[in-house]
């Protein structure tokens, strides 16, 4: 049943390469300086490090918007982002992605009373107006540059063809690593909750994490949709919207390529914070924005009288309708998948109200003594509880995500029996120890299990909570997550 739900996913990494990479390498190959073929294979190579070495930190902000617990709620978000996807791409426009898989995840929210995170809804929105404005910004900065070194070095036009063709071979290298690390989440990250799979070892050198092994499925599927469906698209944006040449090609394929970078890449966001610079969201952004923006960059720097305005109606339109439509699909097709195949597309979570929690968010700095009447009360749809909470007008919308999480019933016990299915290389000596040392105890709150392992090993505490330790108390609680899997009743 897992290979089979998988399919959707499969279906939208097919998708995602068929049309995304014209994002990466359409530009050189409507230009003529790269066969179709050789773009190919680099390309699939490239995704699929990417995806696995790269691929977690947009992830995290994708399941923040919506976490689908449920096999075949993922499998029916999946398909109706490929859905829409897939159609876009039956008419050569290259799609948001992005956008499809953020729809569909809207559509379970509403179909299954999950509530949706405003604040990551709002941050994915921002990104999609800032990634084509930033690319559009680099394209400029690139070709005057170009155009300064060129002028200066005054290279022999076969040898500058020569580098320009080598050019885009390696930045189109990169790029593709960039749209595996940031698009990854687009395809597999809607299974990461729903489906567990143990840490494996790769000739004792490399470890990969579950959420790795599906992203080195998905990388895969990318690469397939690249090999074998890609090259319409790849005409579309390549020589549609803009006339370019090699040398403008190279700009707008590295402009992408470092836009996407820069929305995945969760070394340079510590590396930024750690000097004191700010550093941009990880969010799945939309490649296809990212090189659209780039072209137009490119056509603002020549004066913009070549822009084929139309096509980039075409393109825009396509980019207001593709999160709507998926959203529909999803949540019709959720509707046919529990009513009439009788699946589950969302587990039922439960959200209690007890003094215990209470005084857990009055040390979080939330007090919510006014709302008595929520007192031993349980609530089985986060939406509905997001929204009799903000009624009130008491807490912003980040406390409002604080409570409903605290809330949050796990219902574990750490039996002793279960201990050997752990994978211990995953913890540090004295994490592990904190384990064992609470061997047959029982939780109704996820926090609860976190404070009993403080007390036993001060290596569980999180750091001071500011985006420089967001990575190090990011893998606190995906170890957290990891352990309510296993002991999970």
């Amino acid at each position: 049943m897992i290979l089979f739900f998988l399919a959707s996913g499969l279906f939208l990494g097919w998708s995602l390469g068929a049309n995304d990479a014209a994002n990466v390498f359409g530009t050189a190959v409507g230009s003529r300086m790269i066969r179709f073929t050789t773009a190919a294979i680099i390309a699939s190579i490239f995704v699929i490090i990417g995806a696995v070495a790269g691929g977690a930190g947009a992830a995290h902000t994708l399941g923040a918007l919506g976490s689908v617990n449920a096999l075949a709620g993922s499998f029916m978000v999946a398909l109706a982002a490929a859905f829409t996807v897939y159609t876009m791409t039956r008419f050569s426009l290259p799609v948001s992605t992005s956008q499809a898989v953020v729809g569909a995840i809207i559509g379970w929210n509403f179909f299954s009373g999950a509530a949706t995170d405003s604040d990551t809804l709002t941050k994915i929105v921002l990104t999609w107006v800032l990634c084509p404005v930033l690319a559009a910004i680099f394209s400029v900065i690139l070709y005057y540059l170009t155009r300064v070194i060129l002028a200066k070095i005054k290279i022999h036009l076969l040898r500058q063809d020569f580098y320009t063709r080598w050019g885009l071979l390696l930045v189109g290298a990169f790029g593709s690593y960039s749209l595996g690390a940031n698009n990854i989440a687009n395809v597999m990250g809607v299974f990461v909750p729903a489906i567990h799979f143990e840490p494996i070892s790769l000739f004792g050198i490399l470890t990969l994490s579950g959420a790795q092994q599906l992203f080195l499925v998905g990388g895969i599927a990318i690469a397939v949709g690249i090999y074998t469906y890609s090259h319409n698209v790849m005409k579309t944006v390549g020589s549609g919207l803009f006339k370019l040449s090699p040398e403008t090609a190279l700009i707008v394929v590295l402009a992408q390529a470092l836009v996407l970078f820069l929305f995945s890449s969760q070394h340079l966001e510590a590396w930024l914070l750690a000097h004191s610079l700010p550093a941009i969201p990880l969010v799945p952004v939309s490649s296809s924005q990212a090189v659209v923006g780039g072209i137009i960059g490119i056509g603002i720097a020549k004066g913009g009288r070549n822009i084929q305005f139309d096509k980039l109606g075409r393109i825009a339109s396509g980019w207001v309708t593709t999160p709507l439509i998926a959203g529909i699909i999803a949540f019709v097709g959720l509707f046919f998948l529990q009513n009439v195949f009788t699946q589950e597309v969302s587990k039922k979570m439960t959200y209690t109200f007890t003094p215990e929690l209470i005084s857990h968010l009055q040390q979080e700095n939330i007090d919510i003594s006014p709302m008595g009447e929520l007192l031993d009360r349980e609530f089985s749809r986060s939406g509905y509880l997001q929204k009799l909470i903000k009624n009130k007008g008491l807490f912003s919308d980040d406390e409002i995500a604080k409570i409903i999480a605290a809330a949050k019933n796990c219902r574990l016990t750490l039996a002793q029996s279960r201990f050997a299915n752990l994978d211990t290389s995953w913890f540090s000596p004295t994490q592990f120890v904190a384990i064992q040392e609470l061997a047959d105890s029982s939780y109704t709150y996820l926090w609860q299990l976190h404070d009993a392992l403080v007390l036993h090993s001060q290596e569980w505490a999180f750091k001071e909570k500011n985006k420089l330790n967001k990575l190090y108390n990011s893998d606190i609680l995906d170890k957290l997550d990891y352990l309510k899997n296993n002991f999970g009743n």
